[in-house]
């Protein structure tokens, strides 16, 4: 790119700002206590969800939302179960589009991530439990999971029925 007399014009380097941080909603159940707050005769079964979205809120604005869900079971019983929607509002500019959507799907929830895992430690601690220390996320393999899932998606809505 030049500025008409030949020289060339410096690119602006890409930014990413975080402009907010907040919990969007938090559910935390104990249905069995007091108990389930007993000693453990064996490591519950911990079943952990987590998923992203995004919402273009202005020419550079995006508010991402990571999503965990988690439930331990013992015994057959429901320990606890917990729901968390942690977000962000970003400020992304100088980004080439065709870099945009992994940037705010992969490089976002990466950023929210310790709070969220924070977030739920504490809920879980206070709900009687040990603290649960969410393992990291590979957010790169979460993005491809899903865009395969769409792009399989999309494959089996266009196919014609033989």
């Amino acid at each position: 790119m030049t500025n008409g007399n030949g020289a060339p014009v410096e690119q602006a380097p890409p930014q990413l700002n975080v402009l907010a941080q907040y919990t969007k909603d938090l559910s935390f159940e104990n249905p069995n206590a007091p108990a389930s707050l007993g000693p453990q005769q064996q490591q519950p079964a911990i079943n952990i969800q987590i998923n992203v979205s995004a919402n273009n809120l202005a020419e550079n604005e995006y508010e991402v939302v990571l999503s965990i869900e988690g439930k331990a079971e013992g015994g057959g019983k429901v320990m606890f179960s917990f729901d968390l929607a942690y977000a962000g509002v970003f400020r992304i500019v100088n980004v080439p589009k065709e870099n945009l959507h992994p940037l705010v799907m992969i490089e976002c929830p990466r950023l929210l991530f310790p709070f969220a895992r924070e977030i739920v430690a504490t809920a879980v601690r206070d709900g009687g439990f040990p603290p649960l220390m969410l393992d990291p996320v590979d957010f790169v393999g979460l993005y491809r999971q899903n865009m395969e899932r769409q792009a399989a998606a999309q494959a089996a809505s266009g196919a014609k029925p033989s």
